[in-house]
């Protein structure tokens, strides 16, 4: 049964149509607050989105707080030249694994929340997002999909300078400042989707479009990341994979972020994230 898992003021949802349904209320208290564990018994979250039509809502989606989908995740992956594209736009050659780095989890926000900028160098990224719902060590290809709970989409937004500032670079905490790592609006079960590798992605800035692609362009597929991340780590329920961007980031012809832009992010079937920049400081790496 389809179901959007969503967290509204800090509190696990349900979400259908224009309404939300607060998951302990409807449960009777059988799940709590917290997302995180509505993923540890999906079954059960399947058997109560079947009864929605039933039940009271809670609230309209519309004006309410949306959260990260997911409340507390151990970890957040993300992948680097991941589409085509976007590695030939960087002048570099198509990896042959999928180039792995970490993302903060303490970056990760809501759909409409503000994006903090330490410099005027911020970038966009838009990105589809997996979510792990079953645990795993060696994960075979075949079997990868069956160990994700969902999809949402992400923005991997980057600092650029302190991306570069390091030789070698090193992308971890150029990516991970707070508010860099904006989800959602909905945890989106596969079967809600008509096709889960063939889905549409675009990221605007104030309208203009900049990136528009479709995941069926990836080099290293959902399951192809999986698989390869469970031989190194052990993959955990709730854990986060951002799985790269496609052509037409900001730093290719200088087009970054500014104070007051309104950042679009829409993935076919996942819904759209809407961010606000806001210039806040400068960090140690403005010169």
């Amino acid at each position: 049964m389809p179901f959007k898992l969503a967290r509204i003021s800090g509190k696990a949802a349900l979400v259908k149509g224009e309404h939300y349904y607060d998951l302990k209320t409807i449960s009777n208290n059988v799940f709590d607050e917290d997302s995180l564990n509505a993923l540890n018994n999906l079954d059960e979250l399947n058997t109560l989105n079947s009864t929605l039509d039933s039940l009271e809502p809670t609230g309209l989606i519309k004006g309410a707080l949306i959260n990260s989908p997911i409340s507390s995740p151990m970890n957040c992956y993300a992948v680097g030249l991941n589409y085509r594209n976007h590695a030939e736009e960087a002048e570099m050659e198509i990896p042959d694994v999928p180039m792995i780095f970490t993302k903060h989890t303490t970056c990760l926000v809501g759909p409409h929340s503000e994006i903090e900028m330490r410099s005027d160098h911020v970038d966009y990224e838009a990105e589809l997002v997996a979510v792990i719902g079953k645990s795993g060590k060696n994960i075979n290809k075949k079997d990868a999909w069956s160990h994700v709970a969902g999809l949402c989409i992400g923005q991997d937004i980057s600092d650029r300078v302190v991306q570069f500032a390091a030789k070698p670079p090193q992308f971890n905490l150029g990516k991970s400042f707070d508010t860099f790592g904006p989800m959602g609006p909905f945890l989106v079960s596969l079967d809600s989707l008509d096709d889960k590798e063939s889905l549409q992605i675009e990221c605007k800035v104030n309208g203009e479009i900049r990136q528009n692609d479709n995941t069926n362009d990836l080099i290293f597929d959902v399951p192809s990341i999986i698989s390869y991340l469970s031989e190194i780590v052990t993959l955990n329920v709730g854990d986060v994979i951002f799985t790269g961007t496609p052509g037409g980031v900001g730093v290719m012809e200088g087009k970054f972020l500014k104070e007051g832009d309104v950042l679009t992010t829409s993935i076919e079937g996942l819904g759209s994230l809407e961010n606000t920049c806001k210039r806040i400081a400068s960090h140690s790496g403005v010169k």
